[in-house]
């Protein structure tokens, strides 16, 4: 089977909250299929009337997000189509940067590589104490550069050199919370999602201008990141190509 192919976009909406429910069997694991059906549903979710507010969040309680698809990448073979792969993560992170709406980052497990620059583009990021955080990318002869704009807005360059240097050791959730990542971290999911409701309904009845206003002050100076994010990717996709790379993501396919 394709697992490349496999994954869904769950979308639902009540009351104004759009939760946005990512999925995919390995380890919600992004391929590019499944990070431009992501993206879509953020900016689509971003113009709608009736969305007021956006709770991103994956499916089961393990992992919240194992960054890219470890097939796809062992499938990718030039350069163009390593850029068109990370350009995926690139235009999820601009799709939550751009979109007009607040978003609230709901972590239940995990966060590796590109996961974590998913929960950095959260405006907002609630977590549960599984939530531990790795960027894995320069273990497997990448390094992190689509994400790293993204972290490194969130937790400040020092974290984020940390977390690229030291690839191979996670980090505790309450060492993201310290440095920007996560608002809260709390001991059950349960507990996780009575804040996000309680916060999610606060925001509801806010101004939706002022909100509006608001994140364009947040994001002030990322303006030029269409073409940073896109220019990192072709790094990566550059990268990729090496048979140190190959080598390394065979190697981790194999652990996983």
């Amino acid at each position: 089977m394709d697992k490349t192919q496999l994954g869904s976009i769950q979308i639902h909406t009540q009351d104004g909250i759009r939760t946005i429910m990512f999925s995919h069997p390995a380890h919600n694991s992004l391929p590019g299929k499944l990070l431009a059906t992501l993206a879509d549903a953020i900016e689509t979710s971003g113009i709608d009337p009736e969305v007021k507010i956006i709770v991103l969040k994956s499916g089961g309680d393990r992992t919240f997000c194992a960054g890219a698809s470890f097939d796809e990448l062992l499938s990718i073979e030039d350069i163009e189509t390593g850029k068109v792969f990370f350009s995926g993560f690139a235009n999820v992170i601009n799709a939550l940067r751009k979109c007009p709406k607040l978003v609230i980052g709901r972590v239940q497990g995990k966060a590796i590589g590109g996961g974590v620059g998913i929960a950095a583009a959260c405006d907002y990021c609630m977590a549960t104490k599984f939530a531990a955080i790795k960027l894995s990318e320069l273990a497997v002869g990448i390094g992190p550069f689509v994400v790293g704009p993204a972290v490194e807005r969130k937790v400040g360059v020092s974290a984020m050199s940390q977390l690229t240097i030291n690839a191979t050791e996670l980090q505790t959730a309450e060492w993201a919370r310290q440095k920007g990542l996560y608002t809260e971290v709390y001991d059950s999911v349960g507990e996780m999602d009575t804040a996000i409701e309680v916060l999610s309904q606060k925001l509801v009845a806010s101004n939706p201008d002022a909100m509006r206003l608001l994140k364009k002050v947040f994001w002030q100076g990322t303006e030029h990141w269409d073409e940073l994010l896109s220019e990192r990717a072709a790094v990566s996709g550059q990268l990729v190509l090496s048979d140190f790379t190959k080598n390394a993501i065979q190697k981790f396919k194999t652990k996983a």
